[in-house]
């Protein structure tokens, strides 16, 4: 069972990017299972740092193959720029493989997203105007566009004009024949990227490769099982995994959620441990906590233990990552979130948010002193690995990988971690 999934158990931005950069020296194939480039991955080697946004985290480490699965939204645009800027950077991108079967996002998805969002006024849920949540629509309505469909653009633009008469009762004009045209320069660039890869997946599983899939966003903006309505619009959650990638169930080993040792979220919605002080504040800064894609500062807190234990329900964790440890360094006193005052009785986790509970803190010892330096469980300070264990307790969930910095080697790995990666080079 060579499949590993590793996806966000918070709301996002956990440094999903950095784990997988890791695992994947030690992988054959990385392969992102939903999602769209509003998930942004930070991958720092040495001096040079790469943002990414749809193409999978493990490119960075070199892993054979690169697959963007069938249950993916894609702007070729976006990908075709994204292939670029690596290759500007002396990235492999030859082995950078886009699922025929992903749907794509057009030029009229994002005005789709932003008419919908300005619609909202008030109760706004903080897109990132990218058009994703309009291109599931369309998958769903059994009239969007897939990439293999740039195989034949006659027929693709078909497809953009009977979307474009739909869309223009909504106001929303479409010019088939600039959008066809667009598309063919894209597909000059995309279609040597295009494969079957279900089939890919298939024989690599089958022949014992080592694959992980990578999740987007944080499993708590889950369509169904995050907090709803502010969420996004793809599965986040590890059982995602195999309708997203097209295999099946019984080839998953181990699922990795991926946390940060404090909060932070985007965009609106419930967020029990918000720090709106000083104390918020400084988490942000020495964090860095500004979106990967939008740049929109964080909104930042305390960690919530009933939220990482929900989230290792839905998910079936076998194991934790923990990052940004290193962020609490100057902290004389650390507060946890251990559970809730005044919740909703008998209901389910996201409807327990939407019932304003109160957060009840533990408060543990801070280390006041720095651990970028440490690489093994013991160089950590005595406080420093207490608060990891009393996450462990609280949640039930092993840790195995602690990122103590935010360069791809900065990490302890601990002897019970599933994968051991190869050395990592700085």
């Amino acid at each position: 069972m060579p499949l590993s999934i590793v996806v966000g158990a918070q709301w996002g931005d956990e440094g999903k990017g950095r784990i997988v950069d890791l695992l994947a020296t030690a992988s054959d194939a990385v392969a992102r299972f939903g999602g769209g480039a509003n998930a942004g991955h930070t991958v720092r080697v040495g001096e040079k740092t790469f943002k990414l946004s749809i193409v999978p985290s493990g490119v960075i480490a070199g892993v054979r193959d690169c697959i963007i699965g069938p249950g993916t939204a894609v702007s070729p645009a976006q990908f075709a720029a994204e292939l670029d800027e690596l290759e500007r950077g002396a990235v492999d991108t030859s082995r950078v493989w886009l699922s025929d079967l992903a749907h794509l996002i057009l030029p009229y998805h994002l005005q789709l997203d932003r008419a919908d969002e300005a619609e909202r006024r008030a109760g706004a849920l903080g897109t990132t105007g990218k058009g994703i949540g309009p291109a599931y629509v369309d998958r769903v309505g059994r009239v969007g566009l897939r990439a293999g469909d740039l195989r034949d653009l006659p027929h693709a633009k078909q497809i953009i004009a009977a979307r474009g008469r739909a869309l223009a009762a909504q106001g929303i004009q479409v010019d088939a024949d600039a959008e066809t045209r667009a598309l063919e320069r894209l597909a000059e660039r995309i279609v040597p990227h295009v494969k079957d890869t279900v089939r890919l997946l298939f024989d690599l599983l089958r022949g014992g490769k080592r694959v992980l899939a990578e999740g987007a966003q944080g499993s708590l903006l889950d369509v169904t099982l995050g907090t709803y309505p502010y969420v996004t619009s793809s599965v986040t959650v590890a059982g995602g995994a195999a309708a997203g990638l097209g295999v099946g169930p019984r080839d998953v080993d181990h699922v990795i959620g991926v946390a940060k040792a404090y909060e932070t979220r985007v965009g609106a919605g419930p967020f029990p441990t918000e720090l709106a002080d000083s104390t918020g504040d400084d988490l942000r800064a020495r964090g860095h906590e500004f979106g990967v894609v939008t740049g929109r500062p964080r909104r930042c807190g305390w960690l919530d233990v009933p939220a990482l234990r929900y989230a290792a329900v839905v998910n079936g964790f076998s194991h934790l990552a923990l990052t940004k440890l290193d962020v609490l360094d100057t902290f004389e006193s650390i507060l946890v979130c251990d559970q809730y005052e005044g919740a909703a009785a008998a209901a389910s986790w996201p409807f327990v948010l939407s019932s304003n509970p109160r957060p009840r803190y533990a408060t543990l010892a801070g280390w006041r002193s720095p651990i970028g330096g440490a690489r093994t469980w013991e160089a950590l300070p005595a406080a420093a690995r207490a608060y990891v264990e009393f996450i462990e307790q609280a949640v039930g969930v092993p840790i195995a990988y602690v990122s103590v910095g935010p360069e791809r080697s900065q990490i302890v790995v601990r002897p019970h971690a599933p994968i051991a990666p190869a050395a990592v080079r700085g």
